[in-house]
This record gives C-alpha cells, sequence and structure tokens, in this order.
C-alpha cells in the first residue's frame, strides 16, 4: 500500500511512499532493539559526535530540501529554507547540549542517565523537520534508537532528510515508518517501544497515553495550545498589533504556539483593533514561490473545513469581521480579523489553526486573566503592556509566557506546555534528561 503526499496548494501529487504494514513495524523494531544494545556501549564523546557529523553532512542539501518542504507543506521558501537549516543546527547543538547533559554527574551525587531502549518518535506537519529532530536527538545522545513516524501529511520531506542523515549514522540507528493515525498506534502499542516521543494534538496525545499505559511507557508529549495574549492599558500598541498578527498569522496560522485568542482592555481596544486591521491588509496568500505571498495555504482540506466551521459559529455567535473570514480558492484562507469573540465560541474553546487574529475587548485585567486561564490547553500566552504586565504573566497558566514578546525562553530554555497541553518537555538540560532512565548507584 502507498501513501500519496499533495501539494496543499494545487492539489498535485508530489510523491509516494510504502505505507508500513504491522509485521514491518514489529520488524523495525525488533531491529532497533538489537542495535540499541551495541550502540548503548559507545561512549557518550563517540554518540555525540556521530550525530554531530551526520547533521553537519546534510547542509550540502538545504536548498533542494527547502524546495521540496515548501512544496509539500505550503510555507514559502524563506520560512523552509529558515527550518530546513535551524533543524540541521539545532541537530548538531542538541547533540552537544545533551551529551553534556546526560553524561554522568560530577557532584558526587551517584546519578547517571542510562538508556532507555528504543524511543518511538511521532511529529507533526506544520515543523516537520524542527519538531522531529527536538526529539530524535537526545533520543539517540542518550543511548536510544530511534523508530520515526512523521506525519502523513509530509511524508517526502522526511524520507528525503533521514535519507540523508543515515548516509553517515550507523545502520538502524534511525528508522523511518510512514502510515496514518493506524501505523501509529501500532509502533505506541509495541512491547519493545521503551518511550514515546509526540508533538500533535491533545486528542491524538490521550489516545497514546492510553496505550501506553498498558506497559507504563515513558512519554514525552507535546499537545498543541490555544495561546491567549493579553493587551494592557499601558501597552505599546504599534508592537503589541505587529506581533499580533505576525503571531496568528505565522505558518498560515498553523503553529502551536500561534495567538489563538486576544483579550484587551477596553480603553484601547478601538486604537489596538485599528492598528492590527491597517497591519493585517498588507498580508497576502499565495504559492511558496510567490515573492509578494505572506501566508501560503492550509495543510489540507480537512484543517480548511474546520477553520471555516469555527469561522461560521464565531459568526453566528455574534463575532463581528473586519477583514478576510473566508476561503479565497482550493485551500487559501484569507488573512482574517474579528472582533467580540466570546467564552461561548469554538474560536475561544479550540485550537482553531487558520491565519485569524480574533479580539475580544474585556472590562477589566482580572477578566482578561480569568478567560485566559480558562482553557484546558497551556502551552503559551503573552502579555503585552508595562507597569502590571509581569504581575499578570505571573498569574498565567501557560508553560512558556512571553512579556511583550513571544513565548518560548530560547537558549537553553524548554520546551514545555502545562495542563493538556503537554505530558513530560523537551530541550534545555531538563529536557534532554527525560529522554533516559535516572539511576543512582553509590
Amino acid at each position: 500500500m502507498k501513501l500519496t503526499s499533495f501539494d496543499p496548494s494545487n492539489q498535485q501529487a508530489l510523491g509516494r511512499v510504502a505505507v508500513a504494514t504491522s509485521e514491518q513495524v514489529h520488524q523495525c523494531v525488533q531491529t532497533a532493539k538489537v542495535y540499541q544494545q551495541q550502540w548503548r556501549q559507545l561512549p557518550m564523546a563517540d554518540r555525540v559526535e556521530i550525530v554531530h557529523k551526520a547533521f553537519m553532512s546534510v547542509s550540502p542539501y538545504s536548498d533542494e530540501l527547502a524546495v521540496l518542504l515548501s512544496k509539500e507543506m505550503g510555507k514559502d521558501i524563506d520560512r523552509s529554507t529558515s527550518e530546513v537549516r535551524g533543524a540541521i543546527f539545532a541537530g548538531s547543538h542538541f547533540a552537544k547540549e545533551a551529551g553534556a547533559a546526560l553524561s554522568p554527574r560530577a557532584d558526587g551525587s551517584n546519578i547517571s542517565y542510562r538508556p532507555l531502549g528504543v524511543c518511538a518518535v511521532i511529529s507533526p506537519w506544520n515543523y516537520p523537520l524542527a519538531m522531529a529532530v527536538n526529539l530524535i536527538v537526545p533520543a539517540l545522545i542518550a543511548g536510544n534508537t530511534v523508530v520515526f513516524k512523521p506525519s502523513e501529511q509530509t511524508p517526502l520531506i522526511a524520507e528525503k532528510f533521514v535519507a540523508y542523515l543515515n548516509e553517515h549514522l550507523p545502520s538502524n540507528l534511525l528508522t523511518i515508518i510512514h502510515g496514518d493515525e493506524e501505523v501509529g498506534a501500532k509502533l505506541v502499542e509495541h512491547e519493545d517501544v521503551a518511550l514515546v516521543a509526540f508533538t500533535g494534538s491533545q486528542a491524538v496525545g490521550k489516545k497514546i497515553m492510553k496505550t501506553a499505559a498498558a506497559s507504563l511507557k515513558r512519554l514525552v508529549m507535546e499537545l498543541g495550545g490555544n495561546d491567549p495574549m493579553i493587551v494592557l492599558k499601558d501597552a505599546d500598541l504599534d508592537a503589541a498589533a505587529r506581533f499580533a498578527v505576525a503571531s496568528s498569522f505565522e505558518n498560515a496560522g498553523q503553529m502551536c504556539t500561534s495567538t489563538e485568542r486576544i483579550y484587551v482592555e477596553k480603553s484601547v481596544a478601538q486604537t489596538f483593533t485599528d492598528k492590527v486591521v491597517a497591519i493585517a491588509s498588507y498580508y497576502q496568500t499565495g504559492c511558496w514561490d510567490e515573492p509578494n505571498a505572506h501566508i501560503g495555504p492550509i495543510v489540507s482540506q480537512k484543517q480548511v473545513t474546520k477553520i471555516i466551521d469555527h469561522m461560521e459559529d464565531a459568526k453566528a455567535k455574534g463575532a463581528q469581521v473586519l477583514l478576510g473570514g473566508s476561503v479565497q480558492h482550493g485551500n487559501f484562507f484569507s488573512p482574517t480579523v474579528l472582533t467580540q469573540l466570546t467564552p461561548n465560541m469554538l474560536m475561544e474553546r479550540e485550537e482553531t489553526f487558520g491565519p485569524i487574529v480574533a479580539i475580544a475587548e474585556v472590562d477589566s485585567v482580572a477578566e482578561a486573566i480569568m478567560r485566559a486561564n480558562d482553557s484546558d490547553y497551556g502551552l503559551g500566552a503573552v502579555v503585552f503592556g508595562q507597569a502590571q504586565a509581569r504581575d499578570v504573566a505571573n498569574q498565567l497558566e501557560a508553560g512558556m509566557i512571553g512579556i511583550n514578546k513571544g513565548p518560548g525562553g530560547g537558549g537553553a530554555s524548554p520546551w514545555v506546555g502545562a495542563k493538556q497541553s503537554g505530558l513530560g518537555f523537551h530541550g534545555g538540560v531538563d529536557g534532554h534528561r527525560q529522554f533516559a532512565q535516572v539511576t543512582v548507584v553509590g
């Protein structure tokens, strides 16, 4: 059986990959288990050097990979180029950082970090290389082997990237398989998978957790967000408006930390909204190679339908559409600004994942905080303001909170979600250590 990948801008077929059968999933895991016994015996410095060199070897293919990523996912060539080069750099950087984090500690605590075994990595389509690398590299450096299932929406870029890596990695260290949720479920339930590292939807994450419970597999999961932004009356409104539009429209809104709902103090709401509409009006949709396009296609018709459902629900419940609000053609959704967002709307309750700036006017800071926190999600959050900004940030229920900037600390900070936006986390010293078994000998 074959899986066909389509260009979301025109629905043309780009290529096909083989879908793994149950037996092939089993064989991949079994082979990975055997090889893991050899990989774990290598000194940490050797593992780091092998992974580092493999990622560096992909650099000459950056342009080729960027074009394929743009065609398959829909993002423009500049963003694809940044993702490809970023993934190569991150692979090398994380290898060294994880090597230091997972080496035996020299503080007299007798704590060491041992491999778990076979790690299943399941990654999403919106950042198909970046999100995968974040999980694959610490898993490998910890001494695990990896069986990798990319999203069925972006199999070709994953296949090509892994093929280049495997020209320089030892055999069976990193194996890729393809398929839909059913194939992913077979991988998760396999008795010899010790750790599941997943980035994707909350619904699928809950299924993985239920399946993994049977054998108490270790889990590292990032499960999306419905990120709020609070704009206080003393905020720099120009900066706040620029951020609101850029964050809401980034990657056509298909980013886990995109701003999904904005709460603005009443006294500045009209001024802020006018600035947002003015900025958003400059944005244009278009294919990956169109020089003036800022927003690419939505990845699939299924996702387009979800955005339309959220729009229709919002309008039926009183939202006012100030810009856009509809499908232009195919999978292209117009850049949209709407106001009068209310708590009973799907757009406030769920992750829309589209190019929409959704604004609510609030009577008080307390109301803004209450509505921002009234969600099962808790990945990122943002506050724009001066005097109260840090106090407000300290009251928000999210794993990553930005003050007058986007969420995520950068550098050695972990990528972490609160509430139902995650279980475990990755990145930084503590994140890398979640891919190993903490062991105390003394």
